[in-house]
C-alpha cells in the first residue's frame, strides 16, 4: 500500500508498505479522506513539540470499514470517522472524562503513525459511524471539534463579546462555534483575505487587521471594555502574551495554540481583571457530537472551508505548497 512518510523536517517520501493486519479489538480501515492540519504543517517544518521522526502524518480522517469484530457494531463498507486521540481510559484525566488530555495519550499522526496511507488498523473504541455526513465532512470533524472544545472550555454565552486571535482553521472553528452560541465575534489577524473569509463565510461580526492601530480599534468595537472571552489560535508566543491585553475585567483567556516556549504576563494587569486563564487541548466525544449536529443542520460551510484537494500520491511533491500564504489554503483534503 502507498504510504507517505515524513522522514525529517522538510522531507516527505512515498513508500510501499505491507497492508496492516487487524488485531482483535481493532478495525481495519480503508482510508478515504485526510484533512491536512496545522499540526501536519508543524511536523513538516519541525515545530511540533510532541513528535519523533520518522512519522506518517495524518489525524483528521474518514474511511470505510474493511474488517471489524462483529461485537463492535461495524460492518464491511460502513463509512466512519476516527477519534485520533488514543486515550488509556484509566488515568486521572480519563477517569474525569477528560480523555483529550490523557496522561498516556497517543495521537495518531503524532505519537504513532497516522492516515497518510491507504489502510490503517485502529482500536475499535475510537471508530464511529459517519451517519448523516459525507466522507469529506467526516474528515473535517476533528479540527472543528478542537474549536468547539475551546469554546466549551471558555464557557461562551449568548451576548458575550469574543475575540479570535489567529484565523487559521482552528481559529475559524472557534469563531464558528462561538457565533453558534450567540456571541458577538471579532477576528484579529495579519491577513486581510482571511479576515474577509471570516466575515463572508463564517459570520464574524467584525474583523481587525493587526497593525499600529489594532488595539484602539478593538477598544472602539467594545466601548473601551474589550472582550469577555479571548481565544488565541496563533501558535506564536508573542501573540499569546499580547492577548492578555484584550481581556475584559472578569473575562477569560483560552490558549488553543501551543508553542515550544515559556510565556509570561503582567501579574498586576491579570489580577486587577480577576481574569481566568485556560488551556484547551484536543477534543472529546462530546465536541465531535456538537460538530456532527451542526453539520447535519447545515450550519458548517464545509464547501467554503475545503479550499484545496490533492491525491495521496501527490503529497510528497505538493505538500510544501500548502505553506504558501498566497495560495489561500484554509483546509486541504487528501484523497486516498
Amino acid at each position: 500500500m502507498l504510504t507517505v512518510v515524513c522522514e525529517n523536517p522538510g522531507s516527505l517520501v512515498a513508500q510501499n508498505r505491507e497492508r496492516p493486519c487487524r488485531a482483535t479489538g481493532e478495525v481495519l480501515l480503508r482510508v478515504k479522506r485526510v484533512g491536512v492540519c496545522g499540526t501536519d504543517l508543524h511536523i513538516f517544518t519541525g515545530n511540533q513539540p510532541y513528535l519523533a521522526y520518522p512519522r506518517v502524518m495524518g489525524h483528521e480522517f474518514s474511511g470505510i470499514v474493511e474488517e471489524a469484530d462483529e461485537a463492535d457494531g461495524l460492518r464491511t463498507g460502513d463509512p466512519v470517522y476516527v477519534m485520533p486521540y488514543l486515550s488509556c481510559g484509566r488515568c486521572v484525566a480519563c477517569r474525569q472524562g477528560k480523555t483529550n488530555c490523557c496522561v498516556d495519550i497517543e495521537v495518531l499522526g503524532v505519537h504513532r503513525d497516522g492516515a497518510f496511507t491507504e489502510y490503517l488498523s485502529v482500536p475499535s473504541q475510537f471508530v464511529h459511524k459517519a451517519e448523516g455526513v459525507s466522507l469529506d465532512e467526516a474528515a473535517m470533524l476533528e479540527f472543528l471539534a478542537i474549536g468547539a472544545h475551546a469554546v466549551r472550555r471558555g464557557g461562551v454565552k449568548t451576548g458575550e463579546r469574543v475575540l479570535i486571535v489567529g484565523t487559521g482553521p482552528i481559529g475559524m472553528a472557534a469563531l464558528l462555534f462561538a457565533r453558534l452560541r450567540g456571541a458577538t465575534v471579532t477576528a484579529l489577524d495579519t491577513r486581510a483575505e482571511r479576515l474577509d473569509f471570516c466575515i463572508r463565510e463564517l459570520g464574524a461580526h467584525a474583523a481587525v487587521c493587526i497593525g499600529e492601530n489594532d488595539k484602539a480599534e478593538l477598544s472602539r468595537l467594545t466601548d473601551d471594555e474589550f472582550f469577555d472571552v479571548v481565544f488565541d489560535a496563533t501558535g506564536n508566543a508573542k501573540a499569546m502574551e499580547r492577548g492578555f491585553e484584550f481581556i475584559a475585567h472578569g473575562g477569560r483567556y483560552v490558549l488553543v495554540s501551543i508553542v515550544r516556549d515559556t510565556i509570561s504576563f503582567a501579574d498586576p494587569e491579570f489580577h486587577k481583571r480577576e481574569a481566568t486563564l485556560l488551556s484547551s487541548r484536543n477534543a472529546t466525544d462530546e465536541d465531535f457530537e456538537t460538530v456532527l449536529r451542526a453539520m447535519r443542520e447545515g450550519k458548517v460551510p464545509v464547501a467554503a472551508l475545503n479550499t484545496h484537494r490533492l491525491q495521496l500520491s501527490d503529497v510528497p511533491a505538493r505538500f510544501a505548497g500548502l505553506l504558501d500564504a498566497s495560495a489561500g489554503v484554509v483546509k486541504a483534503i487528501v484523497e486516498c
